[in-house]
């Protein structure tokens, strides 16, 4: 797939994603909590005996499930960009500073980094949702504390790299100061890759907080996410398929669309992509 396509693609469904989750309230043909017993279980409309009133189907008590996956957008948006940009910021900061200024405190934030990956990733998320409470504030503040070391290692190693490049020795011999060096030469070449790391960070954010809502460890139990939906559709998995395909299928398109989308940028950011293109 040619950059420009995956760019698209990448724009098309996020943009789409958000959307649904601004305008829920007006998108969704349905309240997401609203019962109707009497429906139950309906396929969707074109399978058959489908119901056109219920495009995607309705599970066990009847609630339409298109109007749950709009409104479980807002959930998975919502922690994919605030925890992305949070996990993404501290751990580029140090990050540049453990690269650049190297010494004591590149071995205290890579020792820092090192003890933090020794705890099991899905295991302590799990633990600091118990500890805090159920709440997107707590999936948002779990994928913060556990993944901004993927974004400082990452970052680091790039700024090693940008380091030993000729530019910065020039910058160095005519005596321009650490500090501009670092913002003016090398920040602008980490962009490009920081950019796909958070586009891979905000589908990461995605599944952490579906693995969380699936646990009960999410949002309160009467609000629509994609994991939650999945837990209750595991129940009902050969009576009615459609209750786990639905959100499982909304979650794979988001994160495929973040990786094409972070691909899609790197290229068209990175000088060295556009010149080995040309």
């Amino acid at each position: 797939m040619k950059a420009s396509v995956r760019l698209r693609f990448g724009l098309v469904v996020i943009v789409a994603l958000a959307a649904f989750a601004l305008l829920a309230p007006w998108v969704a043909p349905h309240d997401p909590l609203e019962q109707d017993l009497l429906n139950t279980f309906q396929p969707p409309a074109w399978a058959e005996n489908g119901n056109r009133d219920f495009l995607l189907g309705t599970d066990s008590l009847g609630r339409d499930i298109l109007s749950r996956l709009v409104y479980g957008a807002r959930a998975a948006i919502t922690v994919a960009v605030v925890a992305a940009v949070l996990a993404g910021v501290l751990g580029a900061i140090l990050g540049l500073l453990a690269g650049y200024l190297g010494g004591a405190v590149d071995a205290v934030v890579s020792r820092l980094v090192e003890i933090w990956m020794a705890f099991p990733p899905v295991l302590l998320s799990i633990v600091l949702a118990a500890v805090l409470g159920a709440g997107l504030h707590t999936v948002v503040i779990a994928i913060v504390v556990i993944d901004w070391t993927r974004f400082c290692r990452v970052v680091r190693a790039e700024v090693l790299v940008q380091k030993s490049r000729d530019y910065v020795a020039s910058a160095v011999t005519i005596g321009l100061e650490p500090m501009r060096i670092l913002r003016s030469e090398i920040v602008p070449n980490v962009v490009p890759l920081f950019v796909t790391l958070l586009s891979l960070e905000m589908g990461i954010a995605i599944v952490v907080e579906a693995i969380l809502s699936f646990a009960g460890l999410s949002v309160a139990n009467d609000t629509a996410t994609w994991g939650s939906m999945i837990q209750e559709g595991r129940q009902y998995v050969r009576q009615a398929w459609w209750l786990m395909a639905m959100p499982m299928g909304c979650i794979i398109v988001a994160v495929l669309a973040m990786n094409a989308l972070g691909d899609g940028l790197r290229e068209v950011l990175d000088p060295l992509a556009r010149s080995a293109r040309r």
